[in-house]
């Protein structure tokens, strides 16, 4: 179970706080397949630099993933009924705030990258009138059986690319997980406090774990 939820930290937002330069987003299921793609041949190269230093991680978090990633929406689904609640400003912070967070957690899980095997599911036509697709990636491991994973992503309608915002594993939502963790602190702390919480977090240093 450890496992599994640090690989739903890691891909939640697999797929706009960048422009994305090198990928096409117009097509959702092409667009995992090249961002899954990039990522693993970045993570094999910077072997030594990372194991050297694994902040370097959070540098390849934020040049892989974090352009194919709706931070902001992915924020405002977490706040939930608590974002009507909130200012301008307190939102501004808290998807600052949430974006770093995940960078850190992605850049954690990342720590265990041994060459796992991704398998994305086959492009197919999008209807024009579907706005959210959920795209099924298998992840291979050769010790443990395969997990399946089903990542949403949302078309920008001024944009028209694909961003991703949710995933799903054994039918767990990753935006309802969190949702259920911090609903209780923002009703009886606020925004600022969960805010503060997860600048904190974020602020930890990334640390790969001895076998």
């Amino acid at each position: 179970m450890k496992f599994l939820r640090c690989l739903m930290l890691a891909f939640l937002a697999l797929p706009m706080l960048v422009q994305a330069a090198t990928i096409d987003q117009t097509n959702p299921y092409t667009m995992m397949d090249k961002v899954s793609v990039q990522l693993f041949k970045t993570l094999k190269a910077e072997q030594p630099k990372i194991q050297a230093n694994p902040e370097e991680l959070r540098i390849i978090v934020k040049k892989e993933l974090l352009p194919y990633i709706n931070t902001r929406y992915a924020a405002y689904k977490v706040l939930g009924s608590n974002l009507k609640k909130t200012t301008a400003e307190q939102r501004d912070a808290f998807t600052e705030a949430f974006t770093e967070y995940l960078v850190a957690s992605y850049a954690q899980v990342l720590t265990q990258y041994t060459d796992q095997k991704i398998q994305i599911e086959p492009a197919k036509a999008v209807p024009a009138d579907r706005k959210i697709v959920s795209v099924r990636v298998d992840i291979v491991d050769s010790q443990r059986p395969p997990i399946r994973l089903d990542f949403k992503l949302r078309l920008n309608k001024k944009t028209k690319e694909w961003q991703g915002f949710d995933m799903v594993a054994e039918g767990v939502s990753m935006i309802s997980t969190k949702q259920s963790e911090w609903s209780g602190e923002l009703r009886t702390k606020g925004i600022d406090a969960v805010t503060q919480n997860l600048r904190d977090l974020a602020a930890k240093p990334i640390q790969i774990e001895k076998k």
